[in-house]
């Protein structure tokens, strides 16, 4: 079943056409990555899936019922932590999920408990201090607390770790793969590597569609070219190898990779083979997302 559905969504702003028609469709139960340069329009689809913004054209369902714009009866199957999400600084965690829980009608005893397995599931049990001094990171678990708070069928996060450092990145990472347990999870980004870490499937947008999508197996599988290695003895053979061919990457001081067909291959190969350079490895690699995002872009 598909826990998010969106069919031929259009949306302008101005003279600005954001969206172009998009179709997407998320699983009932997957870890979703919505992967799109800055300006893509993925907060622009988001924010329309929560009935914050009006599409031109199009339809969108969650859990099977139609979202319709300033009506939000499906929003009480989505928990949201928008990127820069904002909180009462005065409050303390417990209070702060306590105000939440009244908003949504949960009763004390419901608030208590799911606040008490929320706030240890992100780390802060115990963490008494005001909101207002808590670091990016911290906010971003107690965002994420919130929006689990009344148990929703889809999480929604954008660009959860684009302003974290690393540590901040993989807490908020173990956390959306913890959670999938209990929720679909569908969350926006451009940093690829956090992608391959836990998501399930995955959608490149594009010019205000989707390019892309499927499980990561099956994306992988539709690359188009086939990725490289090549490691020689020595930096001046090397040298001659970056000389020849300008689409070679270097990986360090004697390895480069490089994309394409068996004829690109055969040509290395070949200048290798005419030059004499002798190497210590050559080895096909599994295509990456950046490869194929950057395939997408350009193609």
């Amino acid at each position: 079943m598909a826990m998010l559905e969106i069919k031929n969504l259009q949306k302008r702003f101005g003279e600005k056409e954001v969206l172009k028609g998009l179709d997407l469709t998320v699983p009932e139960g997957a870890v979703f990555g919505f992967i799109g340069r800055n300006g893509a329009g993925k907060t622009t689809t988001m924010k329309t899936v929560l009935g914050l913004l009006k599409a031109d054209a199009g339809e969108i369902y969650v859990n099977g019922e139609k979202v319709v714009y300033g009506q939000t009866a499906t929003n009480h199957y989505i928990g949201y932590l928008p990127d820069v999400p904002e909180f009462y600084s005065f409050m303390n965690t417990s209070e702060y999920l306590r105000f939440c829980g009244e908003i949504t009608g949960m009763n004390s005893a419901e608030i208590k408990s799911r606040s008490e397995e929320l706030l240890k599931l992100v780390g802060l049990e115990g963490e008494k201090h005001r909101i207002k001094g808590f670091s990016r990171g911290m906010k971003q678990r107690l965002g994420i607390a919130q929006a689990l708070l009344n148990s929703p069928k889809l999480l929604i996060c954008d660009e959860p770790t684009s302003a974290l450092d690393p540590v901040g990145r993989k807490e908020i990472l173990d956390i959306l793969q913890q959670v999938k347990k209990q929720t679909t999870v569908l969350f926006s980004t451009h940093i690829l590597s956090d992608v391959e870490r836990i998501c399930t499937d995955i959608a490149f947008l594009k010019d205000g569609k989707i390019a892309i999508q499927g499980t990561l197996a099956e994306v992988r599988g539709q690359n188009r070219t086939e990725e490289y290695l090549i490691e020689t003895v020595s930096e001046e053979d090397m040298k001659k190898l970056l000389g020849k061919f300008s689409y070679l990457i270097q990986k360090g001081q004697t390895q480069v990779t490089f994309s394409g067909n068996e004829e690109v291959l055969f040509q290395v190969l070949s200048f290798l083979t005419e030059q004499r350079i002798p190497v210590l490895k050559l080895e096909r690699q599994e295509p990456t997302l950046e490869s194929m995002f950057m395939e997408v872009l350009e193609g």
